[in-house]
């Protein structure tokens, strides 16, 4: 990664400027979602603050895991270490050697919060016949399904999908029905729809951040598929506008 590089594309010229960030180890600069801001507590303590809204001063890093794991690495407590104390003028600050892992379970956290959220909004759709007919009527946003979702239930929604609301992207989630039943409040829960598109383009933002930091790629209830996190979220928001 290079000093001053964008970690998003440019914007369109009549798209709204967004406020930046640089992040403290590369000098990359771009938006907040594309960074991870860093707090110290009164103890000196070094924590992520994912929602950015602690107050004092902050320092912000790339959202990749693998860059910020090297960077922990080395004599003294690693790069990061050393930027961090020139970010908040102190040489007395307490690193957690398990800050990369805090927050994966931090992002996960937030993505799983974002669906429940959503959930209680009533802008999700769950069991297999309910979601099925919702496709029929072209009342689906966007598809989910648990990691762990069975071939043969996945490949008879994801054909429905195709069939009747071809444009209606569907992505698998990165942990199981367990979890994802967890995070709604219900029981064994293995696919999941939204039919809101705003509330679409949350889950995606968020299932994005995560996945961003965990260098993964979406993976596509449809194999066929290779449109990104960022290009599905886009093609959502387009057609709620429709």
């Amino acid at each position: 990664m290079e000093p001053d590089e964008h970690l998003t594309p440019e914007p369109a010229s009549d798209a709204p400027a967004l406020p930046e960030r640089r992040c403290i180890l590369t000098g990359a600069h771009g938006p907040r979602a594309a960074l991870i801001r860093l707090a110290v507590g009164p103890d000196q303590q070094v924590a992520a603050d994912l929602a950015a809204k602690l107050p004092g001063r902050g320092a912000w890093v790339v959202a990749d895991r693998p860059l910020l794991e090297a960077a922990m690495t080395g004599k003294g407590g690693g790069k990061l270490r050393g930027a961090l104390a020139r970010a908040f003028k102190s040489n007395s600050l307490k690193v957690p050697d398990d800050l990369p892992a805090q927050i994966s379970a931090g992002m996960q956290r937030r993505a799983l919060d974002r669906l429940g959220l959503e959930n209680k909004s009533g802008n999700l759709i769950w069991g297999h016949e309910r979601i099925g007919e919702a496709l029929i009527k072209g009342r689906v946003r966007l598809l989910l399904h648990a990691a762990d979702a069975a071939a043969d239930g996945m490949g008879k929604l994801e054909a429905r999908r195709r069939g009747a609301s071809p444009n209606t992207p569907s992505l698998i989630l990165p942990v199981g029905r367990e979890i994802l039943s967890m995070a709604l409040g219900r029981e064994n829960v293995v696919h999941a729809a939204i039919a809101d598109a705003a509330s679409a383009v949350r889950v995606i933002e968020a299932l994005q951040r995560w996945a961003a930091y965990e260098g993964r790629a979406a993976r596509h209830g449809n194999e066929d598929e290779d449109t990104g996190f960022a290009d599905t979220a886009v093609a959502v928001a387009a057609d709620g506008r429709h």
